[in-house]
């Protein structure tokens, strides 16, 4: 009798342990519908007046946000808190590694010039300041590795049939891992691009 309820006991302890730890990993057990909802709502935006782009995979933001709050509202608070307009170019740290902002001022390319890449430790939130790209968007489930993920770079690239989408100030994008995106693309002519890529670390 006593070996019985010790192992009920113990049983209920690895039903808690695996709970909590599903919990750590970021198990966000909303539907679709309540990510819909607490996504549009955009009160993890903090105030910040930009609106996200069709294309962000809602249901990987809300889980990445569940996991890693702090980061995310930083990163919001960096885009809000900072004069975009006049901020100079390089490198500004956040939080550490864990997230920190490049700015530059790089002209778009001819189409031939750019790639389609992904990243597996950081997931890229990008926004035109100035001037307007055009950017491709596809799942990497639906790509074909033409190089190698490079962990020092910290990039892969492929072939990809995406979709491109114009990429103006007031809209940002977020690209996830399971992402791959072609960035910096002429609209026609190429002209400067002044534009921040934050790099939040993935969970």
């Amino acid at each position: 009798m006593k070996k019985r309820i010790l192992l009920s006991g113990l049983l209920l302890v690895l039903v808690g342990l695996f709970s909590v730890n599903a919990q750590a990993v970021g198990g966000d057990k909303r539907s679709e519908k309540e990510v819909k909802k607490w996504f549009k709502k955009k009160e993890w935006l903090n105030g910040l007046q930009l609106k996200p782009h069709k294309t962000i995979n809602e249901q990987e933001f809300a889980r990445q946000y569940k996991i890693n709050k702090a980061y995310w509202d930083d990163a919001f608070a960096f885009l809000k808190n900072h004069d975009l307009k006049t901020i100079a170019k390089g490198r500004y740290p956040i939080d550490g590694e864990n997230v920190y902002a490049s700015v530059t001022m790089d002209s778009t390319k001819d189409f031939n010039k750019t790639n389609w890449e992904s990243h597996r430790r950081y997931i890229d939130l990008q926004y035109v300041i100035d001037g307007e790209e055009k950017i491709g968007v596809s799942p990497v489930n639906e790509a074909k590795v033409t190089n190698e993920y490079n962990e020092k770079k910290e990039v892969a690239n492929y072939t990809a049939e995406g979709k491109f989408y114009p990429a103006t100030p007031g809209i940002f994008f977020i690209f996830f891992p399971s992402d791959v995106h072609r960035p910096s693309i002429s609209p026609g002519g190429n002209k400067p691009v002044k534009k921040i890529v934050i790099k939040v670390k993935a969970a």
